[in-house]
Parts: structure tokens; C-alpha cells; sequence
């Protein structure tokens, strides 16, 4: 069912990345990488500022349009589109594709916020709007800032990175209770057995379990992000918001 990739062992850390997570580099160096970082969330915020109430959608890259999770993730993506959120994912092919293809073929807003690799990420046609990231984190972090919500399909180690960072923010109330959804439970079985042995061993506390929603149904997801992100925090539809010339957001 999944297509795997032929380059596996590629790198894919640019080298100042790799650089800095490598240890103490001169400071020289670590100002210069800082400055580089500052610069992509500067950017980031301008081309993201305007794109509205966003449910983030995360899912592997590595889902064909014939396989069912790519079904579901158009599926997802149009429910979304029907709630009035705008869809955001990582951008790229598979899963991420699907959400956009779905809120795209809608008439909703699509965007992407895709992470710069030497294969399988590549910025998919489905977008209205979307930034090529180089670091990790810095997308990682713009994929939760401008989110009312988040919905897990199937995927790999950075999709399951994405849920529990959602998560653990969530859980230690840096990030407001926003909806999570964890969707097909035959793929997550497993995962959701551990966090299950997780809260009877005390690593976290029962009433975590309650802060997603493991599910099959989109009409439960739907439901789901109604009540803890539309009636939560009393959204509704506010006039366009219009770019300021003076912060460089010309042709945002």
C-alpha cells in the first residue's frame, strides 16, 4: 500500500543544521544560524498572517491517490472546508495532498507550509498559498500557531511527532485545549493501547486520555472540532483583513 522511497538513506538536514545540532559551534556561527532562523519565522508570519482559522492535517507523504487513507484525507479536507476553516498541512504529497485536493475541489483555502528535501517533498498543485520551510522546527512550530485544530491520519515518525508534540503542549497548557483527532483506529491500535498502559502506569494521568478523540468517522471528527474549536472559542466570520504596507506584507 505505502510507496517507499528508493533514497532512503539520503541526508536530508541542510549542513548548518546539522552543524548546529552537532554540539557547541563558535558563536560567530550560532549568531549567524540564529539570524537565519529569525529570518524564516519573520517570513512565515507574513505569508501566513492572512490565511484564517486553519485545522492542521498531518499524514504521510507516502499515500497514492488509489490507496483509502488518500480517500479519507480528501474526505477530511472537504469537511473541514464545509466547517469554514481554512486547510493546512505540510504541504507535500500523499496524505498532506489529499487534505488540500479535498478543501481545493471545495472551493475552500488551501495552504501548505512544506519542508525543503532532497526527495518525496515537494510543494503539491492543491495550494492557494504556501512557504517552503528549511528547518524542522521552525515549520513545526507555524504549523501549530495559526491552528484551532489538529487531525492525525495515518503516518510515519513525523506524523506521530506532530500528534505528541500537540500533545505535550496542550497537556502542560503552553498551547490552549484545542481539538485533536486521531483518525482510523486500525492503524493506531497499538499507539493508542500504549498511551492507554501510559496512563495506568502513572506516566501521565488518566484524564490525558481525554485530550484527543481516536476515531473512524468524519462525522465525529466534524463534531469534534465543532464543539472545542467553533463553539470553544466562539468563532465566526470576521471581514477581511487587510495587509500593512509598512511591515513589508506588500503582495501577502
Amino acid at each position: 500500500m505505502m510507496k517507499k522511497s528508493k533514497e532512503e538513506f539520503t541526508p536530508l538536514a541542510r549542513p548548518d543544521e546539522k552543524e548546529f545540532f552537532a554540539g557547541p559551534q563558535s558563536r560567530i556561527k550560532d549568531f549567524k544560524f540564529a539570524l537565519k532562523v529569525m529570518r524564516e519565522f519573520v517570513k512565515g508570519f507574513r505569508t501566513l498572517h492572512f490565511v484564517g482559522p486553519c485545522i492542521t492535517v498531518f499524514g504521510s507523504a507516502r499515500f497514492e491517490e488509489k490507496d483509502e487513507y488518500y480517500q479519507l484525507g480528501m474526505n477530511v479536507g472537504q469537511r473541514l472546508s464545509k466547517m469554514g476553516f481554512t486547510v493546512m498541512t505540510g504541504g507535500g504529497p500523499g496524505i498532506m495532498e489529499a487534505a488540500n485536493r479535498g478543501a481545493k475541489e471545495f472551493g475552500g483555502r488551501s495552504v501548505g507550509c512544506n519542508i525543503v528535501l532532497p526527495f518525496e517533498q515537494h510543494p503539491n498543485p492543491y495550494l492557494d498559498r504556501y512557504m517552503n520551510f528549511n528547518y524542522f522546527f521552525v515549520r513545526k512550530v507555524l504549523l501549530s500557531k495559526y491552528s484551532y485544530g489538529f487531525v492525525v491520519l495515518p503516518g510515519g515518525f513525523g506524523t506521530l511527532d506532530e500528534f505528541f508534540e500537540a500533545l505535550t503542549l496542550i497537556q502542560t497548557r503552553v498551547m490552549r485545549s484545542f481539538p485533536v483527532v486521531l483518525m482510523c483506529s486500525d492503524f493506531h491500535t497499538k499507539i493508542y493501547e500504549h498511551i492507554k498502559f501510559m496512563a495506568e502506569y502513572g506516566t501521565i494521568k488518566k484524564e490525558d486520555l481525554k485530550l484527543f478523540l481516536l476515531t473512524d468517522s468524519v462525522d465525529d471528527m466534524e463534531d469534534h472540532i465543532y464543539h472545542y474549536a467553533v463553539k470553544g472559542f466562539n468563532l465566526k466570520p470576521r471581514s477581511k483583513v487587510t495587509p500593512t504596507s509598512w511591515l513589508g506584507e506588500k503582495g501577502v
